[in-house]
């Protein structure tokens, strides 16, 4: 604790409880004490993050999952829970089919299959090799997080994934880049040095990538299909009209207590977005 007092940890006593539960020797929680106070994130040094009940595993150079994102789950695991993205469209026999953009790690895909009742079909892409590699350890094979395994892409977007999904998706999640090139100086540390570029910025608004995943949803979305993105409270207005104008029925959403922000649109065909 004083160790990491000393190097300007805020919650040092937090810290130090977890770094003692998980190194196995005194040897190796000394190692893992000195690589958290040269400023790497607490959760690559411990190897894993805890994201709405999952213990996820965050390798080195990928973005750590934020709390306020476990509202985004929420969002997506109530709308299928009401069974409102499918219409008129029986849910298959392999379950919901679901798509996780821009996965990272896999958390927002491998908790929202663990948050629905019956089976997902879950794919997830991201175009970081690293990201996908460590998407892989906790959505496919024994070792993953989920109920089922997934399938996982390495691509931009939409780009890797099976055209046979196509006007088939139920529900679309993107947690895309939203940080405005400007102000990533402003980041802390731990993430402006640590995480990858391309998992924080999101270009001069911050709105550049969830334009692109809107842009094309509506191909890839079944009728009453939805995405659902998140982005800053500031942003909102600004994606709400894009998701419009991109075809998709907008609402907006807020969690006070986590400061998250989610846009969900709604594909209804022949419908004024």
């Amino acid at each position: 604790m004083a160790t990491l007092r000393g190097a300007g940890c805020v919650f040092a006593e937090d810290e130090a409880a977890l770094l003692l539960s998980t190194a196995s020797t005194p040897d190796e929680l000394a190692v893992m004490v000195a690589r958290r106070a040269s400023g790497l994130p607490l959760e690559h040094v411990l190897g894993w993050v805890s994201f709405r009940g999952l213990r996820v595993a965050v390798d080195e150079r990928v973005f750590v999952p934020r709390r306020r994102t476990e509202f985004l789950v929420d969002r997506a695991a109530a709308i299928l829970a009401a069974g409102a993205t499918v219409g008129d469209r029986a849910r298959s026999a392999a379950g919901w089919v679901v798509v996780d953009l821009c996965c990272g790690s896999g958390a927002v895909g491998a908790a929202l299959a663990g948050a629905v009742r019956g089976p997902v079909d879950l794919h997830a892409g991201d175009v970081d090799p690293v990201a996908v590699a460590c998407a892989r350890r906790n959505l496919t094979g024994p070792a993953r997080i989920t109920p089922a395994p997934a399938r996982v892409y390495t691509g931009d977007l939409y780009a890797p994934l099976p055209p046979v999904l196509r006007g088939r998706v139920d529900l679309l999640v993107a947690n895309v880049p939203y940080v405005p090139t400007g102000r990533l100086g402003l980041l802390p540390p731990e993430a402006r040095v640590h995480e990858p570029r391309e998992a924080l910025d999101g270009g001069s608004d911050g709105l550049d990538v969830l334009r692109r995943v809107a842009a094309e949803a509506t191909d890839w979305l079944a009728p009453g299909g939805s995405l659902l993105v998140e982005t800053s409270r500031a942003q909102a207005p600004l994606a709400g009209e894009t998701f419009l104008h991109a075809g998709l029925v907008t609402t907006v959403a807020t969690c006070e207590d986590l400061s998250a922000t989610v846009i969900a649109g709604r594909y209804v065909p022949g419908d004024e977005a």
